[in-house]
């Protein structure tokens, strides 16, 4: 199994900054495969919709640090472990301006940057980015058409919908091409990440008796799609984000982890161990326990 963790990035965490390169570097000394950022804008007061089916927003999310400047700056202190967005929402951000970020984090980072990109769930994010919600599908489709292009072309030219680029030179390309994986939770997304991306990263909540099914039967749809578009489904890899509530107990994470390696097959699995965390120290502490009970 190849564990993973995300970053302290929210909340009472954000303001420790100072803590955060010292605790990058223990988790890699640890052994992690793995360290995550995701990606919040805003805290509506008055939200539409809520988070994770409910009607409110975690005040966690009043304190946020930048996805990829944290990646860089985390990419500058380590040297092994992978890192990665789970997921950055990529219809918000331009994606000549995207392509040149990421270039740049794999530059940095000697070719360890894993691209996760999602559409999000918030209005409110959507009017404050200035980007109509209704477009982020085809947003979507149009910054992966551009970022395979700018990582492969030179030159670079785009005409699309809702992006020019004329012929521009860009000679810097990144170490490796960075595997794209996508947020998918429907039959639409499933089809998109069948046929565009290198794998799918479901987030998750663990529990004692955590079913698999959704997951298998996920998976299964978007390799049949992949299939469909002439690609090999067995090369849609899987990352999963597991994702403890407070009150979550060690053993319901560890049994959780364990069964969605053993049951669904996949491998690769990253825990967010902030919610229940009280500071960077109790967090690492969480990452040992998990790790070394697991390896």
């Amino acid at each position: 199994m190849r564990i993973g963790f995300h970053l302290p990035q929210t909340g009472q965490h954000a303001h420790n900054y100072d803590k955060l390169p010292g605790y990058a570097q223990a988790l890699e000394e640890l052994g992690a495969h793995s360290l995550w950022v995701s990606d919040r804008i805003l805290a509506p007061v008055h939200p539409t919709v809520g988070y994770a089916g409910t009607d409110t927003i975690p005040e966690a999310f009043h304190s946020v640090l930048d996805p990829l400047a944290l990646l860089a700056a985390i990419g500058s202190v380590t040297s092994r472990v992978q890192i990665g967005t789970n997921v950055l929402i990529a219809p918000w951000y331009p994606p000549i301006l995207l392509a040149r970020a990421l270039t740049t984090i794999d530059v940095i980072t000697h070719g360890r940057l894993v691209v996760g990109m999602g559409t999000g769930w918030s209005p409110e994010e959507y009017q404050a980015a200035g980007v109509p919600m209704n477009q982020r599908g085809s947003r979507l489709d149009e910054c992966l058409d551009i970022l395979t292009r700018y990582w492969t072309d030179n030159p670079v030219e785009y005409q699309g919908k809702h992006w020019t680029i004329p012929a521009t030179y860009v000679e810097l390309k990144p170490v490796r091409r960075p595997p794209v994986y996508l947020a998918a939770f429907a039959p639409s997304s499933f089809a998109r990440t069948g046929r565009r991306a290198d794998g799918w990263m479901p987030a998750i909540m663990p529990s004692a008796d955590y079913d698999t099914t959704f997951l298998t039967q996920s998976l299964a749809a978007i390799r049949a799609e992949a299939e469909k578009a002439g690609r090999n489904p067995h090369a849609i890899d899987a990352i999963v984000r597991v994702n403890p509530k407070p009150g979550y107990t060690i053993d319901d994470i560890l049994t959780t982890m364990t069964r969605i390696h053993d049951k669904a097959g996949i491998d690769h699995l990253y825990l967010d161990v902030n919610a229940i965390a009280e500071s960077h120290d109790h967090a690492l502490d969480l990452a040992r326990q998990v790790f070394q009970r697991l390896t």
